[in-house]
């Protein structure tokens, strides 16, 4: 069943552009529950605190479908956790999403809640998968009200300018990052260059020509 979100159903911790994106864009298909393999789990050593990780996301998040990220081959199909593994450097994470396409990386939770891409090293896009759709939701957004915007490859994303630029921090960006300038939106996507180091280009974003509705929308 696929049903859209509204009120209650959509989870807290958004701002309220994200939110409205959610309830706007966002439906939710159903997900295996994840609370009846608890002990399956446990026996297979999985610490307590982790399944409890797995289950809250599943019941969070799991089903969640929104629209195409510019980047990542567009993103998760759809939020979901399976199996928490330990993962590399301590620790352990669990699958965030279902890829789109056939793609080189997999989208994971990390062990303090990072949502992000493995490849051939971790990459946390955000400190947590609300930066992740609160990015959505800027880029619909920024998208929407920008008079133009350019995306730069490479050498030329990591030139461009921030001078008079601040941190757009409801994103919680590590990796990925967003920024907010008098008259436009900067989104610079690593994630690819970072998983995958010297065989992929960081990418930025520019969305320009933004007034005050377009540079905060909430």
């Amino acid at each position: 069943m696929i049903m859209n979100l509204h009120g209650d159903a959509i989870p807290e911790g958004l701002s309220r552009r994200a939110r409205s994106f959610v309830a706007s864009h966002g439906v939710r298909a159903d997900v295996t529950p994840l609370e009846p393999y608890r002990e399956r789990w446990l026996a297979l050593g999985i610490p307590g605190e982790v399944v409890d990780r797995a289950v809250a996301y599943q019941e969070r998040w799991g089903g969640l479908v929104l629209p195409p990220a510019p980047v990542y081959e567009c993103g998760p199909r759809y939020l979901y956790a399976d199996v928490p593994e330990p993962a590399h450097g301590g620790g352990w994470w669990f699958t965030g999403g279902e890829p789109r396409a056939a793609v080189a990386f997999s989208f994971m939770i990390g062990p303090n809640g990072e949502f992000g891409l493995w490849g051939d090293v971790w990459a946390p896009l955000y400190a947590s998968v609300e930066g992740w759709v609160e990015s959505l939701a800027l880029t619909h957004h920024a998208s929407r009200w920008a008079k133009q915007v350019t995306r730069l490859h490479g050498e030329e994303a990591e030139a461009h300018s921030l001078d008079g630029f601040e941190p757009v921090e409801e994103v919680q960006g590590i990796v990925d990052t967003w920024w907010r300038g008098p008259d436009s939106l900067v989104a610079l996507h690593n994630g690819e260059a970072e998983c995958f180091t010297g065989r992929a280009r960081r990418v930025a974003l520019v969305y320009a020509g933004l007034d005050e509705w377009g540079l905060h929308g909430q």
